[in-house]
């Protein structure tokens, strides 16, 4: 089973743990409701729908209201650390999104994690990967999916906290290759990239694997959310067996067809390319059976 655990914007979003429900343009977990628009909600939205495809159970929501003061996040970060090991968590793969970076509960959560007998797949985006990195743990982790100014982040050695930054690392974004190598040559990558961008790259220690640039909808910029999906589509594929490497290339692709499929304007909202997941979900698993068919 995948979890899934993030933050609302919606400070009167309680604490709230359960099996997640996707109606229309709205997840609910526990009778709460919050709108797919962008952030952990659209993830959790993009695995729903990778999962009704491929038989997979609805991933279980660890869910908080935080509007970016911390409160929120600062109790669902105690919750998980709870001396059940994690607040009774047992799944195959985990997903840590929107959540507040603290080092210090970061660590405790990490630590809860790696007492139980059976540590599921970790994946981290967003500020739960900050934090990742910021504690000196990214290589405990399986899969990043940082958007190449996040890479930036990684492959700075010096930065405590993204807004430090430095300027000439920022600036390397036409130089994604060498961003990641940097980040793993100082240990602040997890053991597999999914690096989102124009193009795509999955990467690990020993170099980038896959490039993934097609197809190409430029209107996809401006839509909000479409980093988030990437990461659900992923989560979903490794809960469903798939190796962690072959599910951040195929969600990659995935994502991409989706957005190919909606014919997206600036206009265009996220929900609407969640709601083509299924059928790009099909086409691609089908295109890549074909090509293990024709081998080399």
């Amino acid at each position: 089973m995948l979890a899934v655990v993030g933050t609302v914007p919606d400070q009167n979003f309680p604490l709230t743990v359960g099996p997640v429900i996707l109606k229309g343009d709205v997840i609910s977990v526990d009778g709460n409701s919050a709108p797919v628009n962008r952030g952990t909600p659209a993830l959790l939205a993009a695995a729903i729908k990778v999962g009704e495809v491929l038989g997979e159970p609805q991933p279980m929501g660890y869910l908080v209201g935080d509007i970016g003061l911390g409160d929120g996040s600062r109790r669902l970060y105690e919750h998980l650390s709870s001396t059940d090991g994690g607040g009774g968590i047992d799944v195959k793969v985990m997903v840590f999104h929107y959540l507040q970076p603290d080092v210090d509960w970061h660590n405790r959560v990490l630590f809860a994690l790696q007492e139980k007998a059976s540590r599921p797949v970790l994946i981290a985006d967003a500020g739960f990967m900050y934090a990742a990195k910021m504690s000196g743990m990214a290589p405990d982790y399986d899969l990043f999916t940082p958007d190449v100014g996040e890479l930036a982040f990684l492959a700075d050695e010096e930065a405590p906290h993204p807004f430090y930054t430095r300027g000439f690392i920022l600036h390397e974004n036409m130089r994604v290759p060498e961003l990641i190598l940097r980040a793993y040559r100082h240990d602040n990558a997890a053991a597999c990239l999914l690096v989102k961008g124009q193009p795509d790259y999955v990467a690990d220690r020993l170099g980038i694997h896959a490039t993934i640039d097609a197809p190409v909808e430029e209107a996809m910029e401006a839509i909000g959310g479409t980093g988030d999906t990437v990461t659900g589509i992923v989560a979903a594929l490794i809960a469903a067996g798939i190796a962690v490497r072959d599910a951040a290339g195929l969600a990659a692709r995935i994502n991409r067809v989706a957005g190919h499929f909606v014919k997206p304007t600036p206009a265009t909202q996220v929900v609407d390319i969640v709601a083509q997941i299924p059928a790009a979900v099909r086409q691609v698993l089908r295109e890549n059976a074909l090509m293990r068919e024709r081998g080399p």
